[in-house]
């Protein structure tokens, strides 16, 4: 029988993502949501979108996403869009685990404009998405944990680049892990 693939990867207990998580909590809503959105347009809607071509349930809901963050979207809109739409994406594709890795990835990437703690949840989605579209899904465990730890630094890194210095008015995220 073949071992069940992961849904996410990543440790909420490694020394990265603890790491990451102290970044995080020094910046503001709008450059935490800023942050997930672009991160989840450039390195995971593409391959979303390689595997899914011509449906833009992911694509609306970041859209979506931003509009509400720009005052010209209302939440209702933008939380319909993305369950009905990206998460409804992501449930649809059981039979591919890249392409529904990266739904969810973009699905928690969006949604952060509502619950900031989501961008955990985009990177433990798009080390999925990343690890499985680059090596495949029947890698051993270890190939898969390494490419986690990549991910993780370069999610990191991309909010390091946009970071706020000293920000006045970091957001206050109330972390379930």
């Amino acid at each position: 029988m073949a071992k069940k693939l992961r849904k996410m990867l990543g440790d909420v207990n490694a020394l990265s993502v603890r790491t990451l998580i102290q970044l995080i909590d020094t910046q503001s809503k709008a450059t935490i949501c800023r942050w997930c959105m672009d991160y989840a347009e450039k390195n995971v809607l593409p391959i979303f979108e390689k595997h899914c071509p011509g449906d833009n349930r992911p694509r609306n809901a970041i859209d979506a996403a931003r509009g509400y963050l720009a005052g010209e979207v209302k939440f209702p809109i933008v939380k319909n869009i993305i369950l009905n739409e990206c998460h409804a994406a992501a449930r649809e594709l059981s039979d591919n685990p890249t392409a529904q890795a990266a739904a969810r990835a973009v699905g928690q990437g969006s949604s952060v404009v509502h619950t900031l703690s989501h961008s955990l949840g985009l990177y433990f989605y798009a080390a999925a998405t990343i690890a499985y579209d680059r090596i495949g899904l029947a890698a051993d465990a270890q190939a898969y944990d390494t490419i986690a730890q990549e991910i993780c630094l370069d999610y990191t890194n991309a909010l390091r680049a946009i970071a706020v210095k000293d920000e006045p008015h970091p957001a206050k995220i109330r972390w379930h892990c």
